[in-house]
């Protein structure tokens, strides 16, 4: 077996390489060589014709063979120059690109009313040339809504809520799928599954709205055969398309799916169907819209695993109660045996209420789906237009006694590529950190959105901007967020301002410039940048990051201090009142300047990176410049903060904003007598929260971090693992401790954002970072505390495994670390002298007090038992 075992082109693990964009990609792979001489790459054209050539990088390497042509491609493989075995081979294709014959051909060209049936679409032809002569079928589409393909009666993609949500006045995705194994030799069929979606849905929140980016239902749809002489039969198929309404009579995102299976017209994607009553479609030409269409940069949304209920519970009423034992994004599968026209009900919640499913938190999103069965015998069904966030369902109208076979929970959301691990001896942490995994999965279905259950689920940039360095420890997110981030430059205004979410929709939220969210344009880059090195998406979102900056500045009237406007400032602050999340404790427009410090700075390093020297000192200056008004307008002589809050300090700390040691040092000693006075409980919001811990650190006190991150009441990270959460709460106290829920009117059980804290866990807890850019110099520098015994993390770096684990017994303490090939890394450990290592597997004792000498904070004894990593 290849000790290389996963190649990606880009820095797009887990996503398609058939049909991508780029002419020349570059390659990265994973290889088990501690020290490689070298790496030499083959690319055997579809053509038969073999390219050969060397790289002495695994990460990131040049193309080194000529250049894609549209539709071009073959077989890549790639072995240690000295090694006998190559990988497996992986096949690379170009796209379409620019070479598009077909238009739009929509069922719906416009639809009055609000919840809209899904549609069936089909074109049969005649293969133009014989099958055993094709050497390649594909078929391109995109559509205007959501869709799934049929051909011949097989479905050829595993895609869900394809095309994915983009800008889509911007940009359209398409996606390309193979077809020559359902193709059959004279009459084959299409067959389209179509659906409102994004497009022309409801969605927002405050009412949201309807058909916010066109009227059209349409898809667009290329089918192409290359034949082994290598030339391209393009198969018209406008005047083939014929359509009907689907047995889905009513879906929608935030709603629901209904489907009657007694109106499923049985092989109707085949080329035996009679389809003569069927209706011809409305054609749009493509010159009618103004996205362009590409490829996808990320990996698709996907079904990517199955629960079983944990409990199913039958309710005095008659319904069947289940819970799966998780917080999910996904809808239910069931396979009912019922009589023709009985109509079974799923109801969709993520906590109980009482004795109720607590459906109040969804607002507009009813999250009913409705199955009307057709009576012949043991039936399957799953819708496929919706998706909900949920724990528990109950089934209306189940027939007969429900055994746990009949209903299983499917898990939607973007397949990406599980990178990051964390666990220790204290089960409530472990919680913790599977309650973060669970919130990004839920949130990642398609773009990073902030809930997945109610009426919203938007891509805020806020969210994301905070949660950035996390999702990229956890998973492998880049194609994803590069995705993302070309539709933030696309919504951005020709003054540099950048939505509160993205992509944009007009839904009565005031938009105006608001730090911490628009700052997104620079952190989420610069966080990409950081984890792999790869300067080229700062060379795109480039213009988008030097605008946001500029505009801020504009704002500031040149003064550095961003003092006027709106501004969320420290969301959800626990001690603003439910009915107003905004009213924080610290002054809103302290976090906006600081911000404005902070992404000034980075994008002073951009310019840097990317040789723009006049821009770099253009960028510093104007930093340095608010740095001092953030100065003369929120510290004193001494250090004291204004707002004198834990946020203010910590991002003043964390931020680097002070103009000396020994006012931070003042600074640091007045936080740690505020998070004393608070009990250890948590007094931050939305910009405090994921750098509190951090900033504890920094004032010196590391046993005040963990005193804060252990603690279990009310307002804590710990509170919701006490009240059985298995994802991250928008509000600390989404439920309260009597079991009713936040009577707020924005109350959600499962957003990623204050979720940031797993970060720490990581890098500061384990003791696993990376020093710099792209994994290439490893920084170990573990905290032990918190009366943990062992800690330990993991990290699939772009370099390779990275890891660390500490244990602790009587009074020493061991710790692993784990260097990846063609890395270096340095271990700190406490009162220890540094030391530096490379590759491979290092271990080193030190003297250290046993974890149940750890410190107690003002009186509370931090420790936990020590069990079993869960």
């Amino acid at each position: 077996m290849s000790a290389i075992d996963e190649i990606w082109l880009e820095n797009r693990r887990g996503a398609q390489t058939v049909g991508i964009a780029e002419a020349a990609p570059r390659v990265s792979w994973r290889h088990g060589y501690a020290d490689p001489s070298a790496f030499e790459m083959a690319f055997e054209r579809y053509d038969g014709t073999v390219e050969t050539s060397q790289s002495a990088s695994a990460t990131l390497a040049r193309w080194p063979f000529a250049p894609l042509a549209p539709r071009d491609g073959g077989w890549l493989r790639i072995r240690e120059a000295t090694a006998p075995e190559w990988s497996e081979p992986l096949q690379v294709e170009a796209g379409l690109g620019s070479e598009w014959a077909a238009n739009f051909v929509s069922p719906s060209a416009k639809a009055d009313a609000r919840l809209r049936p899904a549609y069936l679409m089909r074109a049969s032809f005649e293969l133009p040339v014989p099958a055993g002569e094709i050497a390649r079928a594909r078929i391109y589409a995109t559509a205007h809504g959501v869709y799934e393909l049929e051909v011949n009666g097989v479905t050829p993609s595993d895609d869900r809520l394809a095309p994915g949500w983009t800008s889509y006045r911007h940009r359209l995705r398409y996606q390309t799928h193979d077809i020559g194994s359902a193709l059959r030799e004279g009459a084959n069929t299409i067959g389209v599954w179509l659906a409102d979606g994004w497009y022309r849905g409801h969605i927002g929140f405050d009412g949201g709205v309807w058909d916010f980016f066109g009227e059209d239902l349409s898809i667009l749809l290329q089918v192409e055969l290359t034949t082994r002489d290598g030339a391209v039969h393009r198969v018209d198929l406008e005047d083939a398309w014929r359509w009907h309404r689907s047995a889905i009579t009513e879906v929608g995102l935030y709603e629901g799916e209904t489907f009657d299976a007694r109106s499923h017209p049985e092989g109707w994607s085949s080329p035996e169907f009679d389809s003569t009553d069927w209706a011809s479609p409305t054609v749009f030409t493509r010159e009618q819209f103004s996205a362009v269409i590409e490829p996808p940069t990320g990996p698709p949304v996907r079904a990517i695993t199955t629960l079983a209920p944990v409990d199913v519970e039958h309710l005095p009423d008659g319904r069947w109660r289940l819970d799966f034992g998780q917080n999910i994004s996904g809808v239910l599968r069931i396979r009912p045996r019922g009589a023709a026209g009985q109509v079974i009900r799923l109801h969709h919640a993520e906590v109980l209420e009482g004795e109720a499913l607590g459906t109040r938190p969804l607002r507009g999103a009813f999250s009913v789906d409705t199955y009307v069965c057709r009576g012949d015998g043991i039936e399957e069904w799953e819708p496929r237009f919706t998706i909900h966030g949920f724990r528990y369902a109950e089934i209306e109208n189940w027939p007969g006694r429900l055994d746990r076979g009949d209903v299983e929970a499917v898990v939607t959301h973007t397949d990406m590529v599980r990178t990051g691990w964390f666990a220790s001896s204290h089960p409530g942490l472990n919680q913790l950190h599977s309650n973060v995994v669970w919130s990004m999965r839920d949130n990642f279905v398609d773009l990073p959105t902030d809930c997945p259950q109610r009426d919203e689920r938007m891509g805020w940039t806020g969210d994301i901007q905070v949660f950035a360095p996390t999702a990229l420890s956890l998973y492998a997110a880049h194609g994803t967020l590069t995705g993302w981030l070309q539709d933030l430059a696309a919504e951005q205004w020709p003054d540099g301002h950048v939505p509160q979410f993205v992509p944009w929709v007009e839904c009565g939220f005031p938009n105006f410039p608001t730090a911490a969210w628009g700052d997104a344009a620079v952190i989420v880059p610069w966080s990409l940048y950081e984890h792999d090195g790869d300067a080229r998406v700062l060379e795109r979102q480039y213009p988008s990051m030097r605008a946001w900056v500029e505009l801020v500045h504009t704002l500031t009237g040149g003064s550095g201090l961003w003092n006027t406007g709106f501004q969320l400032g420290d969301w959800l602050d626990p001690a603003a009142p439910p009915e107003s999340p905004g009213d924080s404790h610290t002054d809103r427009y302290l976090v906006a300047t600081a911000y404005h410090v902070k992404t000034a700075r980075l994008l002073a390093r951009t310019a840097h990176v990317l040789g723009k020297n006049s821009d770099a000192l253009r960028y510093e200056q104007m930093a340095a410049h608010a740095t001092s008004a953030f100065q003369a307008e929120y510290l004193s002589a001494s250090g004291r903060v204004v707002s004198d809050t834990p946020t203010s300090i910590a991002v003043a700390l964390v931020f680097d904003l002070f103009p000396d040691a020994a006012s931070a040092q003042h600074a640091g000693a007045r936080l740690l007598e505020l998070v004393a006075a608070s009990g250890y409980r948590i007094t931050t919001g939305f910009v405090g929260t994921p750098i509190i811990c951090d900033a504890l650190v920094a004032a010196g006190d590391p046993d005040a971090a963990y005193a804060l991150l252990l603690q279990e009441d009310l307002p804590s990270w710990l509170y919701p693992v006490t009240m059985g959460a298995t994802t991250i709460w928008e509000r600390w106290d989404s439920m309260l401790p009597d079991g009713t829920i936040n009577p707020g009117d924005m109350t959600s059980f499962n957003h990623y954002a204050l979720g940031a804290v797993a970060d720490f866990l990581h890098r500061r807890v384990a003791g696993l970072a990376a020093d710099g850019v792209g994994w290439k110099h490893l920084r170990f520098a573990p905290l032990p505390g918190g009366g943990l015994t062992y800690a330990e993390a993991r990290h699939d770096s772009p370099a390779g495994v990275a890891a660390a684990r500490w244990t602790r017994s009587d009074d020493s303490l061991t710790f692993t670390a784990t260097v990846p090939p063609g890395a270096t890394g340095t271990v700190q450990l406490p009162g220890a002298p540094a030391h530096e290592i490379g590759p491979g597997e290092h271990r080193f004792t030190v003297a250290f007090r046993p974890a149940h000498e750890d410190p107690p904070v003002s009186g509370r004894q931090l420790v936990a038992p020590d069990r079993s990593k869960s």
